[in-house]
């Protein structure tokens, strides 16, 4: 049988990282108190629920810490796995 080398080909994707505004800090972060709440309900921990979303633990951490966005995609991924609506999320309470 004949083994043939095959070279690979990377391709490298620059994302542009787009900075919050200060002003919105405070609705970042009472997302994130959201995510918090509803992931315990669920008894899950950090490592679980970004199993579930296909994410690092450290980018759930930084969702709850209020230090991130998330794209939609993981928005309406955590909603099917926490099993809420999305409106949920951004329910935020004083």
């Amino acid at each position: 049988m004949h083994h043939s080398t095959f070279s690979k080909i990377v391709i490298t994707i620059k994302l542009k990282v787009i900075k919050m505004k200060k002003e919105y800090k405070p609705y970042y972060e009472k997302f994130g108190l959201n995510v918090v709440y509803y992931r315990k309900r669920k008894r899950l921990t950090q490592l679980q629920l970004a199993e579930c979303l296909d994410i690092s633990r450290t980018h759930i951490s930084a969702i709850e810490l209020g230090n991130v966005g998330v794209s939609f995609d993981v928005l309406f991924k955590m909603c099917e796995v926490l099993d809420i609506a999305p409106k949920d999320l951004f329910d935020f309470r004083d």
